[in-house]
């Protein structure tokens, strides 16, 4: 099936006036689209638009780092961190800093490579740590990178990519957007099961976040990669409480210059899901064989024919 000639996003309320003048309700073709038995249905209206847009050009680097495997065999094929170190920069309403979204990924990065590096040993496959920039603008580092990649992308294991923080304190879960899509879901299980915690989807699946930051262009070109995001259910905290960390962060700091770092933070969840990241980086390094997209999934064709090649 061809791709449609023009692709968008569309706030909830401009998707049920469209519908309603194409005589549809939105609630009820929700309910539909929830069941395997749905398929499209033709609003008949048509639509004219006009796009104005301003190009600037800027010269930016994603930045590279390697711990190179141990094994001779496998110390060229690699398991990808990426994070972004970009943000918003200035604008008339203030400075963009980018603490939450993320700086916090840029220090992981060094602090997951300063883990590494202290191991006895590096893992069988070599570790590639890439901070990549423009993500802001359209996950541009990211994309550069996986159509021009440094080492090849069939060698290239996965990808764990780190750009959501939880700073309110410790969880009893792990939320992995897109859950589901491959083995490397098992590897998190796994990681957070030893630390008595639980794994879950998306809390908010209607916002598309599998396809919105880096680990997706990975994705793309046939890598499997990790989306994970912080828990929801806090120790000591009310049921409600995770939704409202949430509410506050989406409501005042998300893609705000009030991004800073703040005295209330509580790093001890982010610390614990960093080692959930670690591990799973680890195991993926060592494991005898290289982790797939689930049967199904959208990305897996491109995988499988790589791997052929």
């Amino acid at each position: 099936m061809g791709k449609v000639s023009v692709e968008s996003w569309m706030a909830v309320d401009a998707a049920r006036k469209l519908l309603q003048m194409a005589g549809q309700d939105f609630d009820k073709l929700k309910q539909q689209a929830a069941t395997r038995e749905f398929k499209p249905v033709p609003l008949g209206l048509t639509a004219s638009m006009t796009l104005q847009t301003k190009l600037h050009t800027i010269d930016s680097q994603n930045v590279m780092g390697k711990i190179e495997g141990s094994d001779p065999a496998q110390k060229d094929e690699y398991v990808v961190y990426t994070a972004h170190w970009d943000h918003f920069g200035k604008k008339p309403e203030g400075i963009f800093h980018g603490a939450q979204d993320d700086a916090l990924g840029a220090a992981a990065l060094i602090e997951v490579a300063r883990a590494f590096g202290k191991l006895p040993s590096p893992p069988r496959r070599s570790i590639l740590f890439l901070a990549v920039t423009a993500e802001e603008q359209g996950l541009l580092g990211s994309e550069f990178y996986a159509v021009t990649p440094v080492y090849p992308l069939a060698k290239t294991v996965a990808d764990i990519n780190m750009d959501s923080w939880n700073v309110s304190g410790r969880t009893k879960d792990l939320t992995l957007v897109g859950l589901g899509a491959s083995d490397l879901d098992d590897y998190v299980r796994d990681a957070a099961a030893e630390q008595g915690r639980v794994v879950h989807g998306d809390a908010e699946p209607q916002k598309g976040f599998y396809y919105r930051s880096d680990h997706f262009n990975f994705a793309k070109q046939g890598v499997p990669a990790l989306s994970p995001e912080g828990g929801v259910d806090y120790i000591g905290q009310p049921a409600d409480f995770g939704q409202k960390v949430r509410d506050e962060w989406t409501a005042n700091r998300y893609h705000k210059p009030a991004d800073v770092v703040l005295p209330t933070w509580d790093m001890s969840g982010a610390r614990e899901d960093l080692k959930v990241y670690f591990a799973v980086g680890y195991r993926v390094a060592e494991a005898d064989r290289f982790p797939e997209w689930k049967p199904g999934n959208e990305f897996k064709a491109k995988r499988d024919a790589m791997l052929k090649k």
